[in-house]
């Protein structure tokens, strides 16, 4: 009876460290696996490059507003516009031609 006793106590603590091992291990590995992830965001250097450099295409219309207003001219999907000094916003065609918007 004792020797039962003693054996079921043996297999219990070796069930409870095994289970505790893979745990500890599996924790681990986890947090190496989300440490490795990361998100990168869009620096602030090349926001401010971009905000003052009117040659850099942007998508933000608002960012294309401004550029337009302090340098006259602004890159905006591609497509270089311009102010003339009658104040309204061109661009120019293939062909060389000022098409206004």
């Amino acid at each position: 009876m004792i020797i039962k006793n003693i054996l079921l106590m043996l297999i219990l603590l070796i069930v409870f460290f095994v289970i505790l091992f893979f745990s500890f291990f599996y924790s681990k590995r986890y947090k190496k696996s989300v440490i490795k992830i990361k998100i990168s965001s869009p620096s602030i250097s090349l926001l401010k490059e971009q905000q003052f450099n009117p040659d850099i295409s942007t998508d933000n219309w608002d960012l294309h507003k401004l550029r337009l207003g302090k340098f006259r001219r602004s890159q905006y999907k591609g497509l270089t516009f311009f102010i003339s000094s009658e104040n309204r916003i061109y661009y120019l065609s293939e062909e060389g031609n000022k098409v206004y918007c």
